[in-house]
C-alpha cells in the first residue's frame, strides 16, 4: 500500500520522509542478500524495523535522514537516499547514503537522488563538505559517488556486524 505523494520535476521525489507504510518496501531492499552484500548480510524483520526507527528519530533529532525515493510515474517506493551523520574514529561525517531495489539499479536514480542530497546539504544545511562512506568492494556505489563529483579521500576500517570492513571515504567540497 502506498500513499499518494506529490513530486517535483525530478523522475522521483527525493525528500519524502520514510513512514511506517514504507516497511514492506524497505524489507524488499534490506532483506535482499544481493542488495545488502556490502553489509555482509540481509536484515531480519527486526533489523528492518530498527533501521526505520533510527531514520524516524533522525528526522526529529537532525531535521533530515534517509528519505523515500518514489518513482514519479508510478508513485512506487523504489529505494532510499538521504543524509545521515556517521562517526568514524571520533570524527563526524555528513554522509549521503543510498540503497535502491535491485530492479532499479543502473538507471541513474541513485546519482540523481545523491546529487539532490548534495545540493540540499550545501544549500539548505549550509555544509562545506559532504561524504559517502563506501565498502572498498562496492564498485557500483563508488561510481555513484564519483558521478556526483566526489573524490576518494582515504581508507578506513569500520567495525560492523562483528567484522572489520575496509571502506573508502569519498568527499566533495562546496565550491
Amino acid at each position: 500500500m502506498f500513499e499518494k505523494r506529490k513530486t517535483p520535476s525530478y523522475r522521483y521525489e527525493y525528500a519524502v520522509e520514510l513512514t511506517e507504510f514504507d516497511f514492506a518496501g524497505l524489507c524488499e531492499i534490506l532483506q535482499d542478500e544481493e542488495v545488502m552484500y556490502a553489509y555482509e548480510h540481509a536484515f531480519s524483520d527486526e533489523e528492518v524495523q530498527d533501521w526505520l526507527n533510527r531514520n524516524l528519530k533522525r528526522y526529529s533529532d537532525n531535521g533530515f535522514g534517509l528519505w523515500a525515493v518514489i518513482k514519479k510515474d508510478t508513485n512506487e517506493f523504489i529505494g532510499q537516499c538521504g543524509l545521515t551523520i556517521q562517526e568514524i574514529d571520533n570524527e563526524k561525517y555528513l554522509e549521503i547514503g543510498y540503497l535502491l531495489k535491485k530492479r532499479y539499479w543502473h538507471n541513474g536514480f541513485a546519482i540523481e537522488a545523491a546529487t539532490a542530497c548534495k545540493t540540499y546539504a550545501f544549500e539548505k544545511l549550509n555544509q562545506r563538505k559532504v561524504y559517502s562512506i563506501i565498502r572498498t568492494n562496492n564498485f557500483a556505489s563508488q561510481k555513484v559517488a564519483e558521478g556526483v563529483g566526489m573524490k576518494m579521500e582515504k581508507e578506513v576500517i569500520k567495525h560492523y556486524y562483528k567484522m572489520d570492513m575496509p571502506h573508502y571515504i569519498y568527499c566533495i567540497e562546496k565550491i
